[in-house]
């Protein structure tokens, strides 16, 4: 499944005419999106954050009966300094009515040019009126990580969706730093407003872990940064 997934991901997001976020098409039964930020819900919120600078995108095809199947890759490794990962996803979504439903799926964490580097997480999730509840394990003898997944939707008054993401990671053989002290495990956590803007995206994102210093020296969590960061961010549908 994977090389005909990338080398369609590829072929379009080279296509001149990918300059928004996302493309959306209806191919028989099944809905196919192609874009570059994730399209999935739940597996939105647990896949490998995209690296700065790196060229990223992805694809999802889902249909009426809840099943779904896509992939993400948040480095295309099309740069000397990049490295090819890939996040491949399959799962099921089920609404009771328009207030409640949920969603359980499985996602594969790979870099293909580097032996040894896959991972699984089980994910699952509820999403109840409007606001959507999840969480995820992830199977990586090197860094054992739990996260847990809030989308709050819109708030009242402030007109912002805001987003919450918090994780343990639990290190397979504890990192030594330069002091000589060990780390066996670290926890993360990031917190996003967001909200439309004269035709702009804006994205306000606040992002921390429990390391400092030294100690990040062992830090590989889902943050881009091991210490607190503010990051803004400005994207522009074009379509």
């Amino acid at each position: 499944m994977t090389r005909p997934l990338l080398l369609l991901s590829a072929a379009l997001l080279f296509s001149p005419a990918l300059l928004a976020q996302q493309i959306q098409r209806q191919l028989g039964d099944f809905d196919f999106k192609l874009g570059t930020t994730p399209s999935r819900t739940m597996a939105q919120g647990l896949i490998s954050p995209s690296a700065l600078g790196a060229f990223h995108g992805g694809l999802d095809l889902s249909h009426p009966s809840g099943w779904y199947i896509g992939q993400y890759a948040p480095s295309m490794g099309v740069t000397p300094d990049s490295t090819l990962r890939l996040d491949n996803y399959l799962g099921y979504k089920h609404h009771f009515d328009s207030t409640l439903g949920y969603e359980v799926g499985l996602i594969h964490y790979s870099q293909p040019n580097i032996a040894n580097a896959d991972s699984y997480a089980l994910y699952g999730g509820i999403s109840v009126l409007g606001s959507r509840f999840g969480g995820a394990l992830r199977d990586n003898p090197d860094n054992r990580t739990g996260t847990l997944f809030a989308d709050l939707g819109q708030l009242p008054l402030f007109n912002v969706d805001l987003t919450v993401k918090v994780a343990h990671h639990r290190l397979g053989t504890p990192f030594t730093i330069g002091d000589g002290s060990q780390v066996s495990g670290f926890s993360d956590w990031s917190l996003e407003l967001s909200r439309p803007w004269l035709g702009l995206d804006l994205n306000l994102i606040y992002s921390s872990s429990d390391l400092d210093g030294g100690g990040c020296e062992a830090y590989a969590g889902m943050n881009t940064y091991c210490e607190s960061v503010v990051t803004l961010k400005a994207q522009r549908n074009f379509f």
